[in-house]
């Protein structure tokens, strides 16, 4: 029976793998997206396969997890920029980052389209981003400087649609920041028609 203290320093030994698997999966998924493998991630960690699947049982619930880390940095970001005195130049910046976010990492978009969303994980942190982006999108509705039918699930859709848009060449030139401002230029309440309506997401379903 081990020592406290090699308990200890099993414990700390364990939170080091965690931390360094984390690191190294954010890293090869932002690089490679889903194609990134369980060995390289392993081997930029230092550690064996056996310790990366003794913290996430598949590669998707790692992928998940770093999804959900990156959605909470962005609500984050949201979060602060709720702060800012002038609403339409804060959702302006959420924007930026979010794009940014799946400008730097193959794995945030992708992500979208496998069974990582489902996650009930990144399903939460999804709901909290979608939140602040609401709260964003309704301080710059009240002050009447978009349009009244833009909604914070607009929004969160318009950042991969930026993205999307210059996707051949987004790395070269950057020329994502100019759909951005095209899009935002297309929120702005002047000469606004009315959109057709939304219908809401099926609900996705459970986890198996």
């Amino acid at each position: 029976m081990p020592t406290p203290s090699q308990t200890h320093r099993l414990r700390a030994d364990a939170v080091r793998n965690r931390q360094s698997l984390l690191a190294a999966a954010r890293e090869a998924f932002a690089e490679h997206g889903m194609e990134a493998s369980i060995s390289e991630i392993a081997q930029r960690a230092g550690i064996g396969k056996g310790t990366v699947f003794r913290h996430f049982a598949t590669k998707e619930s790692l992928a998940a997890a770093i999804v959900s880390d990156r959605l909470d940095e962005l609500a984050a970001t949201g979060r602060t920029l709720l702060e800012d005195a002038d609403p339409e130049a804060a959702l302006l910046e959420f924007m930026t980052a979010g794009v940014e976010l799946h400008v730097s990492d193959r794995s945030f978009c992708q992500a979208a389209t496998t069974d990582v969303r489902r996650d009930p994980v990144v399903r939460a942190a999804a709901d909290r981003l979608s939140g602040v982006a609401e709260a964003l999108t309704g301080r710059a509705r009240s002050e009447g400087v978009i349009r009244g039918d833009i909604t914070g699930e607009d929004v969160i859709r318009m950042l991969t649609a930026a993205c999307q848009a210059a996707a051949p060449e987004r790395d070269v030139t950057g020329a994502w920041r100019r759909y951005l401002h095209l899009i935002f230029d297309g929120l702005r309440s002047e000469g606004a028609r009315p959109l057709p309506s939304l219908s809401p997401l099926p609900p996705l379903p459970p986890t198996a």
